[in-house]
């Protein structure tokens, strides 16, 4: 039976009504993750009409043309720009979210040196040990300071320990549960310290990845400052239907793993085979659509809108804060009713929220309004 013949059962139907009517309500206090739902993507509808296969590498050809590869690297083209990579030393591609394009760069990390050790902080994402264990690669877990940055003096130890194996730096731009930055600049400091000329960082910038390059004073966190990769993700900040991210790497360190395929009669530099050929789409889409300087504005909402959260819950005395350049708002945990209602994450006895775009003051207003209640 053909596609334009098939149809649903009236119970089917329902189901499918069911759930946009769930998820519609669910978006409307939705305020504890980084997923923004302001965006309309509306004039790319025909294209889910298309297998769009993005397989293999975005910058060599393909005899497979079904694919969006020509966008994919006018996007790359942007975020190269973002993360301060010169387009002569850049690759990069469109992942399927923030921990593939953190994978990668582990992969790419462990190529260059086989023998090396991980070292992360304590409040790095928790897929990270996981990617670790696919990776089978060395690592030492670092302690955080309070604010979630990992802490160098415990790192200057441990290096020191260990100066005679290649050190690879997990660095967290934008930490997932207080939305700290780890000091790249200290990090290379110790590196230079201990004489430490052989190793690879990479910096997860999942979240601040979209932040940092549209602030006046940001903390260091791109090429420029001794990234060699780095992962940012898509649906997050910029917004997107589906999981989707970038991740940027030195073309040198690339060059090494690349693979002929003849199957597709393209390189295989990616860690998937098929690639997902609407998300580029989605991102060019963002882009053009807002460009920059729209982007620019809507960071500096975001940031405002932040800093009201912070003001209005420390009126209620939920000792909030946030970190630099962060629109990740740290308070005290409320009861389970309340963080189940707005979709807040957790940790021991916090919780956040972050004003990713599509949240405004009246979920703010009424987040309050609950913890208001809670306390009298």
């Amino acid at each position: 039976m053909s596609a334009s013949a098939s149809r649903l059962s009236p119970d089917d139907d329902r189901k499918l009504d069911a759930l946009l009517q769930q998820v519609r309500k669910a978006r409307e206090t939705e305020m504890g993750y980084p997923t923004n739902a302001d965006f309309d993507y509306s004039r790319l509808m025909p294209f889910l009409e298309f297998p769009l296969n993005n397989c293999g590498d975005p910058f060599v050809p393909t005899r497979f043309r079904l694919n969006t590869h020509d966008f994919e690297r006018e996007v790359l083209k942007i975020f190269a720009q973002l993360t301060a990579f010169p387009l002569h030393e850049s690759w990069g591609y469109v992942t399927n979210g923030g921990t593939e394009g953190n994978m990668y760069g582990l992969f790419l990390a462990r190529e260059m040196l086989p023998t090396g050790i991980v070292y992360f902080s304590e409040d790095t994402h928790y897929s990270v040990p996981k990617i670790l264990r696919c990776l089978n690669m060395r690592h030492i877990m670092i302690r955080s300071q309070p604010d979630g940055r990992m802490d160098l003096e415990d790192l200057r130890e441990t290096l020191r320990l260990h100066r005679d194996v290649p050190p690879i730096l997990f660095a967290n731009i934008g930490t997932t549960v207080k939305g700290a930055v780890d000091d790249l600049h200290g990090i290379r400091k110790i590196l230079r310290d201990f004489a430490i000329h052989q190793h690879y960082i990479h910096a997860d910038a999942a979240l601040s990845g979209m932040i940092l390059p549209f602030v006046d004073h940001p903390q260091p966190w791109n090429r420029e400052a001794g990234a060699d990769s780095i992962s940012i993700s898509g649906h997050k900040l910029i917004g997107s239907p589906m999981p989707c991210g970038v991740v940027m790497a030195r073309k040198a360190f690339v060059d090494r793993i690349a693979r002929s395929v003849e199957y597709v009669g393209t390189l295989d530099t990616t860690l998937s085979g098929s690639r997902n050929g609407y998300t580029p789409l989605v991102l060019w889409y963002a882009f053009k659509s807002l460009g920059l300087e729209g982007f620019r504005n809507r960071i500096e909402s975001c940031l405002d809108m932040a800093q009201y959260a912070t003001d209005r819950l420390n009126e209620l005395g939920r000792h909030a804060w946030r970190n630099e350049n962060s629109i990740t708002v740290v308070f005290d945990k409320p009861a389970e009713a309340i963080v189940r209602k707005w979709q807040l994450a957790t940790e021991r006895d916090i919780a956040h929220l972050i004003t990713v775009p599509h949240v405004h003051k009246e979920q703010i207003n009424g987040l309050i309004q609950d913890l208001r209640r809670e306390a009298s």
